[in-house]
This record gives C-alpha cells, sequence and structure tokens, in this order.
C-alpha cells in the first residue's frame, strides 16, 4: 500500500513537473512574440493561459498604435522644425545686415548706439534659434552623428587654431598641451562643436592675463579631453545644474549667452556614447572633460 502510495505521489510529481514546464515554455515564447511585437492569440477558452494571452494581444496593440502616433508626432516635429528653420533664417539675415549697413552710415552718436544694439540682439536672436534648431534635430533623429575611427589630434588643433585670435584680443593665453595622438570614435564636425562651447565659455568667463588649456589623455576604453581654465569657476549647485537648457550662473549674468551651448554639448557627446564631467579645480577655474570611445589603430591601418 505504501509504495503504491509512494508511485502515485512519484507520477503526480512528475505530471506536475511536465505541466509547470509545459506553462512556462509557452509563457516564454508569449513574452518573446510580445517583445518582437507580433503576438497572436492561439485561441480562447476559460483558462487562465487563455485570459493571460488576451491581455498580451491588448497590450501588443495598444503598443503598436502608440508607436504609430509617435511616429506621426516625430513626423510633425520634423516638418515643424524645418519650417522654422527655413522661416527665421532670410529674415534675421536680412535684420543684421541692413543693421550692419546702417552703422556704416554716418548717423549721430545715440544713434550708432542704437544701430549697434539692434545688430547684438539680431546675433543674438539668431544663435538662440540656430541653437533650439540644432537641438531639436538632434532630439527627434532629423541630425544624426556619425562617429567613425580617426586621429584626434588634428580637430584640436584645427579648433585650438581658429580661438587663438579670440584669446589674444583678451590677452588670455590658449594652448594645447603637448601629447601623443590616438584615435577615437567620434564625429569630427559635431565634437568640434562641442570643443567650440567649452572654449568659448573658457574664455568668456576668463578674466585677462588667465590661462585656458586643452588637453587630451587615452584610456583603455576611453578617450578625454578638457578644456582648463582658471576663471571664475562653479559651485557645486551650479554645477549639477550648468547642463540644463537655459541655465545660467548668477557670475555669468553679465555675460552674453542663453544658457544653450553646454546642453548642446552633452547632447552631441551622448550621441556618440560618451559623457561629460566637471570639476572645479583647488586652483581656481573649472575643468570641463568630455570622453569619447577609444578608437582601433587597426582599423586605420
Amino acid at each position: 500500500m505504501l509504495n503504491l502510495l509512494a508511485v502515485l505521489c512519484f507520477v503526480a510529481g512528475v505530471v506536475l513537473l511536465a505541466y509547470s514546464l509545459h506553462t512556462m515554455h509557452r509563457l516564454s515564447n508569449m513574452l518573446r512574440q510580445v517583445l518582437e511585437g507580433h503576438f497572436q492569440e492561439t485561441g480562447w477558452n476559460e483558462t487562465h493561459m487563455s485570459r493571460l494571452e488576451g491581455q498580451f494581444a491588448r497590450f501588443v496593440a495598444a503598443n503598436a498604435l502608440s508607436r504609430q502616433r509617435l511616429a506621426a508626432e516625430q513626423s510633425r516635429i520634423k516638418e515643424l522644425v524645418s519650417d522654422i528653420s527655413h522661416q527665421t533664417k532670410t529674415p534675421l539675415s536680412n535684420i543684421i545686415l541692413y543693421t550692419q549697413l546702417l552703422e556704416e552710415c554716418e548717423l549721430p552718436a545715440d544713434g550708432q548706439d542704437l544701430a549697434h544694439e539692434i545688430n547684438h540682439q539680431g546675433e543674438k536672436l539668431h544663435f538662440l534659434i540656430d541653437s533650439l534648431v540644432k537641438i531639436s534635430r538632434l532630439e527627434n533623429g532629423i541630425i544624426q552623428a556619425s562617429p567613425q575611427v580617426r586621429q584626434i589630434r588634428p580637430m584640436l588643433e584645427e579648433v585650438t587654431a581658429a580661438w587663438q585670435p579670440k584669446a589674444s584680443k583678451k590677452n588670455i593665453t590658449l594652448a594645447l598641451d603637448p601629447g601623443q595622438d590616438f584615435t577615437a570614435c567620434f564625429d569630427a564636425k559635431w565634437t568640434a562643436e562641442v570643443l567650440d562651447n567649452l572654449l568659448d565659455n573658457a574664455i568668456k568667463y576668463t578674466p585677462a592675463g588667465g590661462q585656458v588649456r586643452i588637453n587630451a589623455d587615452c584610456f583603455q576604453m576611453y578617450c578625454r579631453v578638457s578644456v582648463i581654465d582658471n576663471g571664475i569657476g562653479l559651485s557645486e549647485t551650479e554645477q549639477a545644474q550648468v547642463f540644463e537648457r537655459f541655465y545660467r550662473a548668477p557670475a555669468a549674468a553679465g555675460q552674453p549667452g542663453v544658457g544653450l551651448g553646454l546642453y548642446l554639448a552633452r547632447q552631441i557627446i551622448a550621441a556618440q556614447q560618451g559623457y561629460m564631467r566637471i570639476l572645479r579645480r583647488k586652483s581656481g577655474g573649472t575643468e570641463f572633460s568630455f570622453f569619447l570611445p577609444c578608437g582601433n589603430t587597426a582599423s586605420l591601418s
């Protein structure tokens, strides 16, 4: 009798295990189909599994509808961004051009000042709209970074040379630290724009007679490009906010700018699978660094 009971328990355990394995297999297939977006019900009955299949089917249908609506919204945003870019480019360029021509005319002192201010505000508005359009295009995938493995030193030298006149005009020493060249995976055009933004801020917020340095290092997985200045610096609170849209530190309130450069820089670096970091230097000033994936030197040979 005990032997029969043991056999029955063993058989029941085997049946239960087989049923559990079959149920887990069905659930695994259902989840895989849900993730792939082509889930289909096998049929309808009053079992819990059938009701679960129905819920999965409704979820997939709702998710597909959401994707369609998102795609339509992104298409609408693309059209809107293109319209804004097209409709504002020509009028703004004309305003700036006519103001520059007006400044060349013989005007009273106050008229000359007003013409200069109109030109300044026009340039500021042009920069703001251009930055917003770039950000929108990046965020909505209209413009995508195209990283390639290449030498990083030529890009650093080109950007440094372009900013030398502005640094010299303010009596600031701008230098690219010597070092060995190495490869990284990056989009040269967009990464140069990031470096432009960092150098613009460093020169803008460093007093006359100060120093701005650029250095680059390569590690096992990432390479680092740093812009180091001895300017006004940032507090810990400001470091946490400086990458937000339109944020400007209180000490920078009197300087030109709209607070979009660093936000755009971080978006560009993130699009290249990199990241940015800020360090407040004990000796004064700030160190902005961006990190990019290292390149494979063998791919260049």
